[in-house]
Parts: C-alpha cells; sequence; structure tokens
C-alpha cells in the first residue's frame, strides 16, 4: 500500500506521464497494436488506469487478466523503477505520440508504443539505410560491407543495424570508419551490452550515434526478442541491405517485414554454390530485393544521387501548374527535408485521392521525384 502511494506521489510530480507510458507496455496479452486501441477508446494513457473494469472489457481484445492488471495498477511498480534507471542513466524514453519518435517507424502499424535511446543522433534524418546479413559473414562480406558503407559517406546516410555478429558489427565498425552516424538496436535493456564482445563498439556508437530498444533494464537477449527488434530495424529506416545470409534467419526475417513496411530491399548477390549467400540469390531471384554491389547503385534505386536543380530552373515549370500542384510544390519548397504522403496531404489540405493523382503528375513532369517510404521531394 506504501509503495502504491509513493507510486501515486511521483505521478502527480510528473508532467509527462511516464510510469503510465511504461505501465501500459507491461500489462499482461497487451502488444502495441492493442495497447494503442486501448488509449484511443479511453482517450489517453493515462485514462486507460483510471477507466472501470466493466468499461475495459467492451473494449475489442480486452479480457478480464488484462482489465484486471489495469485496474490493480501493479505494472506501476515495475514502471517506477524504470524511470529510476532512465534518470540515471541519461535514457531518452520515446513514445509513439512524442514529436522525437521517429517518423518512419511511427507509420509501421506494430510499432512500438515506447522506445528507450541512448545517443547523440536523430533518428530522423534525410537518408536511412539498414544494413543485415548472417552472423557468419565471409571475407567477401566484410568487403562488400565496408566498400559499401564507405562509399556513402558523401549522402551522410544514418546506418543502422543490430550489433551481432558478423554483417551488422561490420556495418556499425564501417560507419563508424567513414564518419557517419550508426545506430544499433538490441534486443535487450540498456544495462546490458549483447554480445559483450561489442561493447566498445558500443561506446562509440554512443558518441556517433546511439543505442535504440524497446525493452525495459532485465530483460535478456531471448530467441522471441530478435524478430521484435528486426522490425524497428526495417521500420527505421529507408531500404533495408541483406549483404550475406543463409536460406533463413534473421537477415531473411527483417527483408519481409521490410517489404511488408513498402521499403526497398537491397541485396549483394554470391557465388551459387556459397552458403552464405543463398539467402540474397533467392531474394534476388524472387524479385524481392534489388540486386546491388555498389554504393553507386544504391544512391540511383533510392535516388539519393540526384541532380539538384536550380530553383529559378524549376520555377520555369510553375506557371503551367494548377492550384493544387503549385500548393504541393509551395509545401515541398517549404519542407527542409523530403516529406511523407501523409504529412504532404495534411498541409496542402488536398485529399489523399486527389493528391495521389497530383503527385504522380508531377513526377512525370520532373518537378518532384518519389522516394522510398512514400516520401517526396522537389
Amino acid at each position: 500500500m506504501i509503495r502504491l502511494a509513493a507510486i501515486f506521489l511521483l505521478l502527480r510530480r510528473m508532467d509527462n506521464n511516464l510510469l503510465y507510458k511504461i505501465g501500459i507496455t507491461q500489462i499482461p496479452l497487451v502488444g502495441s497494436v492493442t495497447a494503442k486501441t486501448l488509449i484511443a477508446y479511453c482517450g489517453g494513457v493515462e485514462a486507460v488506469f483510471r477507466e472501470k473494469k466493466a468499461n475495459l472489457l467492451k473494449i475489442p481484445g480486452i479480457g478480464k487478466i488484462t482489465a484486471n492488471a489495469i485496474v490493480n495498477q501493479v505494472v506501476l511498480q515495475r514502471a517506477q523503477e524504470e524511470v529510476e534507471f532512465i534518470e540515471k542513466n541519461d535514457v531518452k524514453p520515446l513514445f509513439y505520440t512524442d514529436k522525437d519518435y521517429p517518423l518512419r517507424l511511427k507509420q509501421c502499424e506494430d510499432s512500438p508504443l515506447l522506445l528507450y535511446y541512448r545517443g547523440n543522433s536523430p533518428l530522423e534524418t534525410e537518408h536511412v539505410l539498414a544494413v543485415v546479413g548472417t552472423r557468419n559473414a565471409t571475407n567477401y562480406g566484410k568487403k562488400m560491407t565496408e566498400e559499401i558503407i564507405s562509399g556513402l559517406k558523401d549522402t551522410g546516410a544514418l546506418i543502422i543495424s543490430g550489433l551481432a555478429y558478423g554483417i551488422d558489427i561490420c556495418a556499425h565498425r564501417s560507419a563508424l570508419g567513414a564518419g557517419l552516424n550508426t545506430i544499433a538496436v538490441v534486443a535487450h535493456g540498456h544495462d546490458i551490452i549483447y554480445p559483450s564482445e561489442h561493447a566498445n563498439t558500443a561506446n562509440k556508437i554512443l558518441q556517433n550515434g546511439g543505442i535504440l530498444t524497446e525493452f525495459l533494464t532485465g530483460t535478456i537477449p531471448s530467441r522471441e526478442n530478435f524478430p521484435m527488434r528486426n522490425r524497428i530495424v526495417a521500420g527505421l529506416a529507408d531500404a533495408i541491405l541483406v549483404v550475406e545470409s543463409k536460406e533463413s534467419g534473421g537477415a531473411l526475417i527483417t527483408a519481409e517485414i521490410a517489404l511488408s513496411y513498402n521499403r526497398e530491399v537491397l541485396a549483394c548477390p554470391g557465388r551459387a554454390d556459397d552458403i552464405c549467400s543463398r539467402g540474397c540469390n533467392k531474394l534476388i531471384q524472387l524479385n524481392k530485393a534489388a540486386l546491388v554491389q555498389s554504393a553507386e547503385e544504391i544512391k540511383d534505386l533510392l535516388g539519393w544521387k540526384q541532380v539538384k536543380e536550380k530553383r529559378t530552373k524549376q520555377a520555369a515549370f510553375f506557371h503551367n501548374l494548377n492550384h493544387e500542384e503549385t500548393l504541393i510544390v509551395e509545401t515541398l519548397k517549404a519542407s527542409s527535408a523530403p516529406m511523407y504522403i501523409d504529412d504532404l496531404a495534411l498541409q496542402s489540405r488536398i485529399s489523399p485521392v486527389n493528391l495521389a493523382a497530383h503527385l504522380l503528375s508531377l513526377e512525370f513532369a520532373g518537378i518532384l521525384v518519389s522516394l522510398p517510404g512514400k516520401m517526396y521531394t522537389l
């Protein structure tokens, strides 16, 4: 009873309701999709914990076990422990309604409700590439990873990977060597680094990127956590590059998730008799991935190499534009970075159906370019 009283006292002192935000992620049988449904029905994360049991049971997907856990508010005790760790270790919590929550990831239906981040790099930059592959990387795989990432230096791309053995750690180290920021998405809490052999690299990443997780402290890197980690890797990026992979494994899971998110999937080809390249070759054979062998090819495929026309030259097109097309162009001109189609619709106040038609017309006219992830830029 005293413990709960302390929690409520702390809640009253907190403007951002962080305890509630952490608490809702710990409710039994509630994943990110169900949690978002709960928040939508109740009108806010705090309102979920103040709702009556009878009303909770009327919400789709909520049974007695879940309703009891919410009403009893026991999960807030665990949340308080996490708040204390966050405050002591400079961890930044990112709730999916926060402005700093990565927009690319927010667009994914099953995106995590809450992320925990340590580092100094923005999670949302103009160009983001995830690099994944086998844990048993060959010299060929390591060489391809190093050469491709080094060749992306002029793009300022943010490199995402999972800090694992093999291609993952090679991608992080190659990014650091090229002066690019890199984000390690891990399948455990911030109280450990796994594998421990990568602790030195992890410390360097914190100075030139960051470490991101959806898991609380005390969470070990168990088998079921890695597919959950992989969806974050896929959701954060414009495209996913598979360097080496066997016919099954985490890299191919990440590729399939990326396809479901409408992300570009790229793969490096390998010898037909090389077991570590069979997964990549299969992705290419099934037309699930574009074959790439260099950074230049990636730049071309993703539109990262486009020649930027002078604004005076672009203006020559404008006199032929109708009112709504002019609104689209002006909205994109006002943006300092490529815009998602949803944001473009919101700011231009053009209906999604009409917007899609105008975007296609402007693309054919060479006035704008469509980028992976339903993003557009002049």
